[in-house]
Formats: structure tokens, C-alpha cells, sequence
């Protein structure tokens, strides 16, 4: 047996859930701003771990406490180009009195690791941490270069983070060509097919502040030009639109395997009949058929008899590769000439092909775990920080490799209560990235 491919120690599967339970007890709540406790705390024990095994992680702060972390991987052949691996360390917020159990406890309990961050995306950091420790550890070293980054503000769209980096310190991913991160690679059963869903496409991210102005007066009066009206209705027509079905490849390729799954037809036209077989996961998939658009924030007035002169509305577009431009005409068509509209955060469509030997050494470490698994590509309905690191030409796969149990609604847990992964996922999940890495 080749040095390449000898058989691993456990060391990683040892740690990786303690690695994810300690992170999650680091709160990284990111709010959107700057008033969150940032990344800061968590970047540095991230740093710590790697420095523990002889790397030379460097920390870069761009704002006060918002910090991520670079490090560099040194391949056997230093002339290829280079891997990069990037996970986010911030989480969304979480009441911990909708919870079972404190969503910054990092408890693991009915074999899973809970907390905020455990599948979005605190598990994947750890699987990395554990995987690198371990490979670092046994003097493994992976074909070629790897780039680790493990980022701030993602939740909020990746401008203290990623996007930062990208714009203020590229020279820290020279050389490299492709990158695997969140959300793919994760099991999904259907019918009784096992499908590990590659993310190659993610929509395009447009969150738009509408705003309308009107006249300001006494409430007990005649009122025409009311601002709140006029945003109102422009929410409720964007709310209520039924958007176009599209293809794009990533999304009809899934639902075609979900189909073959299933044994039933996959008919374009009306995918409805198959998303209803589909369960929890169904929701993720439709949100890939369509350009989407939902109000979530109103924003007016001050007193109950007073008309404010100002109305505004928040509203969460998301845009299918390819279909930036028409999305945008049809939100200007249904908002109307009277709001204007903003953006909030506006971010590129990321699509790639589902080929060439990186696929395959994702599919080939997949299947060595799971013979009886299919790996097939699908579209994110939501965005990563793979966006950013695209505007380098970096190929963006979404791969963190975990086997779930058939009942899990893996996809209601991103930014949802309870959320938790199954050690077992985790164990698996290191076992998969360690051959990856070694076919690299």
C-alpha cells in the first residue's frame, strides 16, 4: 500500500465531537452588525489547534473582534495548484428558551452533538480541525497544497470575512483553483435510494430595502398619498407572486435522480408531484426551481394617529444562475414606480459543471464509505462564502460529508431550534475528508 492511501488512525473520529462541542460553547451570535460578540474568541482557538500540530495559522481581524483564520497545508507536489477548504465560525441567533437544551451548550446527547453552529456550520469546522490534527500528526501530507480558512460574518453575507480577505489579502489563496466548503456532500434518502447531494450551484442573493414616500398628516384625515399603502401593497404583490419554473443543470439533475428514486417520471413542467415525495427536503429543492422573493421586515411610522412620510419594507430575493436580470425586472414590475428600491446585500449566482477529477475524488471517498450511496449535483437555495471566493476563478464545491438517518430534517435545522448533528455523522464525515485528501 502506498503512503497516499495507508490506513488512517481514529484520532480524528476520537475528537471531532468534542472539537464541535467546544466550538459551539464559543458564542459567535452574528446579528448582521457589528454588536455580536464576533468571531474573535473561536478564531483563536481555531489558530491554537493548528499551531498545536505545526502550522502557522495567521489571524486576520477586519473589524474589532471580527477575526478569521488562514492556514497553509504544504502538499507533497507544491507545483499543482492549490485546495482550498473554508468553513465559517459565526452563527445566527438562538433564544435559548425555544430550546431543549442552551443552544451554546455544546451538549451531546441521544448521540448528537446540539447547539447553535452544529450543522451551520460549526460541524465542518471541526471535521476539518480533526482530519488536518490527525493527518499533521502521522506526517501525512495531501498531494498538493491545502488553504484552510475559517471565516467571519458569513451570516450577514461574508463582507467582514471572506469578502474582506478576498479584496485586502488574495495573495493568502495564490494558487489556488478549487475550494470545498458547506452545504453538500450530506445524505438524503429517498424512497430507498441514498442520494449525497454536491453542491455545484448556489442562487444569487439580492436582499432589497423598498421605501416609499408619501405625504405626512393627521391620521383622522383623507389621505391619499399614504406611504405605508403604497409599500404594503408593493410587499403583498411580491409576496404573493408565483415565480417561473427554470432550469438550470444542478437543479434538473437532482430532481431527475430524486424521480429515479422514486420510480415515477421527472416531468419539468409540473415538479410538484415529486416534491410532495420528497419530505422535509422539499422545501430546499423548490426554492431551486425558482427565483424567490420574501418580505420579511416593515418599517414605518412613529404614533397610531400620525401618518409617517416614510415606509419601508425588507424583502430576501434570491436569484437562479442565469436569471439575474429577469428576477430584477419582475421585483421593479410588481414593486411599482412609486418605491424605490435598495440593496441591502447583493451577491453573485455561483454555478460550476459536475465533472472533472475533483468530483470524482469527492464521489470516489464518499462511496468508499457507503458502497450502496449515490453522489448527484444539486442547487443551494441559499448562499455561502463561496460567492466570495469565486471572484478569485476558484471552482466552489459545496462538500461536508455526512451520513444522516432517513428521519433527520437535516435541511430544518440550518438556522432552526434544536439544531444538532449525529456523532456518528461527524465520525463519518472525518473518515470521507481523510480520503479525500489523499486523492486530492
Amino acid at each position: 500500500m502506498t503512503d497516499s492511501l495507508q490506513t488512517p488512525s481514529t484520532a480524528a473520529q476520537d475528537e471531532v465531537a468534542a472539537l464541535a462541542s467546544d466550538l459551539i460553547r464559543i458564542d459567535t451570535t452574528n446579528p448582521g452588525d457589528h454588536s455580536g460578540p464576533g468571531e474573535r474568541a473561536a478564531a483563536e482557538q481555531v489558530a491554537a489547534l493548528l499551531a498545536e500540530v505545526g502550522l502557522e495559522p495567521k489571524i486576520y481581524e477586519s473589524h474589532e473582534r471580527r477575526a478569521s483564520v488562514v492556514a497553509r497545508v504544504e502538499g507533497r507536489d507544491t507545483t499543482r495548484p492549490a485546495l482550498l477548504i473554508h468553513g465559517h465560525l459565526d452563527v445566527v441567533p438562538a433564544d435559548p428558551s425555544d430550546w431543549q437544551v442552551h443552544p451554546f451548550s455544546g451538549e451531546i446527547e441521544d448521540g448528537c452533538v446540539w447547539g447553535r453552529g452544529a450543522v451551520d456550520m460549526k460541524d465542518f469546522d471541526a471535521i476539518t480541525l480533526a482530519v488536518i490534527r490527525q493527518r499533521m500528526a502521522e506526517g501525512r501530507k495531501p498531494p498538493r497544497d491545502i488553504v484552510l480558512a475559517f471565516l467571519a460574518d458569513e451570516e450577514a453575507g461574508g463582507t467582514w470575512g471572506a469578502r474582506w480577505l478576498v479584496d485586502n489579502h488574495p495573495d493568502q489563496f495564490e494558487g489556488v483553483t478549487e475550494a470545498i466548503g458547506e452545504v453538500g456532500g450530506f445524505s438524503v434518502t429517498i424512497g430507498d435510494k441514498r442520494l449525497y447531494l454536491l453542491q455545484t450551484a448556489e442562487k444569487g442573493m439580492a436582499w432589497m430595502r423598498l421605501t416609499a414616500r408619501g405625504t405626512a398628516g393627521h391620521g383622522s384625515m383623507l389621505q391619499p398619498d399614504n406611504a405605508v399603502t403604497e409599500v404594503a401593497e408593493a410587499v403583498a404583490r411580491i409576496g404573493r407572486h408565483e415565480w417561473p419554473i427554470r432550469e438550470t443543470e444542478a437543479a434538473f439533475a437532482f430532481a431527475r435522480e430524486a424521480c429515479l428514486a422514486l420510480g415515477v417520471e421527472f416531468s419539468p413542467d409540473d415538479p410538484g408531484a415529486t416534491l410532495a415525495k420528497l419530505g422535509p427536503i422539499s422545501k430546499m429543492v423548490g426554492a431551486t426551481l425558482t427565483n424567490t422573493a420574501n418580505p420579511t421586515m416593515l418599517s414605518a411610522g412613529y404614533k397610531v394617529n400620525v401618518i409617517p412620510q416614510v415606509a419601508s419594507a425588507q424583502v430576501d430575493g434570491r436569484f437562479l444562475p442565469g436569471h439575474e436580470e429577469e428576477f430584477f425586472g419582475e421585483i421593479d414590475a410588481l414593486a411599482g414606480p412609486g418605491v424605490r428600491r435598495d440593496f441591502v446585500h447583493h451577491d453573485v449566482a455561483v454555478e460550476t459543471s459536475f465533472d472533472g477529477d475533483l468530483v470524482a475524488a469527492m464521489g470516489e471517498a464518499l462511496l468508499a464509505e457507503d458502497p450502496e450511496g449515490r453522489m448527484v449535483p444539486y442547487c443551494l437555495s441559499g448562499g455561502t462564502d463561496a460567492k466570495s471566493f469565486s471572484r478569485l476563478d476558484i471552482r466552489c464545491f459545496g462538500f461536508t460529508p455526512l451520513r444522516l438517518p432517513a428521519e433527520l430534517d437535516f435541511a430544518g435545522m440550518f438556522h432552526g431550534v434544536d439544531e444538532r448533528v449525529p456523532v456518528s455523522a461527524l465520525k463519518f464525515g472525518t473518515r470521507v475528508l481523510d480520503n479525500f485528501l489523499d486523492r486530492c
